[in-house]
């Protein structure tokens, strides 16, 4: 068997258009153009990296975008009254302060500074309450790209197995709540997992989120399951520096039905849900119609 491969690059493309489709509505219609503000502090390169596609992104679909780029020395107070600012400004619908901050400063006590409504990273305790009890809540973007692409595979989730690896408060936990929401039968998995092989191959759905280079191999995959590979992690072999994920690709492949590539399969879809996420919290905050398959 040769499994389908989940084109995310392809996926993420359509996504954007669609949010540039509405937000070209919205600014003709109603006058209104979603904002989004990324805040960065301190000079992290990948940080920096991630930023600054962000921001192009957001422009190329036709939406503003509020860069605030702060020095790592910044202070707890002044940063909360950045946030504090931005909450207040009827321009920005969207705000993201980059992970990771330098360690001076309170990563929680900062994300929950974030109007809830504003919170297009769905890390706010509010909105994690809000999707874990089944409301409407923001929901963090990589695990929304992932029920996305899976949604438009398989079609209905209804009654499949599911097993996440991976215990995350940024993937793992709010990937199994929606999952458990589309009535999936969830397992979360981690380290500790007892016959971690076993409870993978149980898995019509297997979504891998641990963090560990290649650490889930093909045996461990039920055939024809569908594989989300939501790893990136940075290797050296044969002396160059490659990008793999967290199931190893290629006897992966050859057992599962369909399977996410490295790079090219999750990672894509984050920004896109990202801008998806800004385009809903501009509609809700203007009581407008959500968007139609943008959100959960």
């Amino acid at each position: 068997m040769s499994a389908t491969i989940i084109d995310g690059k392809a996926f993420a493309a359509g996504v954007r258009a669609q949010v540039a489709e509405q937000v070209a509505r919205l600014k003709e219609v109603h006058g209104i153009t979603p904002g989004l503000a990324v805040v960065l502090v301190g000079e992290d390169p990948a940080s920096e990296v991630y930023v600054r596609n962000k921001g192009k992104q957001t422009v190329e679909v036709g939406m503003n975008s509020f860069e605030h780029k702060l020095p790592a020395e910044t202070s707890e107070e002044e940063l909360l009254a950045l946030i504090d600012r931005l909450n207040k400004s009827p321009a920005v619908h969207g705000i993201l302060v980059q992970l990771p901050l330098p360690g001076h400063l309170n990563s929680d006590l900062v994300i929950n500074s974030i109007d809830p409504a504003k919170d297009v990273d769905g890390f706010h305790i509010s909105n994690v309450g809000l999707l874990g009890t089944g409301q409407k809540a923001m929901v963090p973007c990589t695990p929304l790209g992932c029920l996305m692409m899976l949604r438009d595979h398989l079609g209905s989730l209804s009654g499949l197995n599911a097993v996440v690896v991976g215990r995350s408060n940024i993937v793992g936990k709010p990937m199994a709540q929606l999952l458990l929401g589309d009535s999936c039968t969830v397992t979360i998995a981690h380290s500790r997992t007892k016959d971690l092989a076993a409870v993978c191959r149980s898995a019509d759905i297997l979504v891998a989120a641990v963090g560990r280079p290649e650490m889930i191999p093909g045996d461990w995959v039920k055939p024809g399951a569908t594989v989300i590979d939501v790893g990136i992690n940075r290797i050296e072999r044969d002396g160059k520096t490659k990008l793999v994920g967290d199931v190893d690709f290629a006897s992966a492949a050859s057992v599962a039905g369909a399977i996410t590539p490295v790079p090219g399969g999750v990672g894509p879809m984050t920004i896109a849900c990202l801008l998806a996420n800004t385009l809903t919290a501009c509609c809700r905050a203007n009581g407008l119609p959500e968007p139609e398959g943008l959100t959960v």
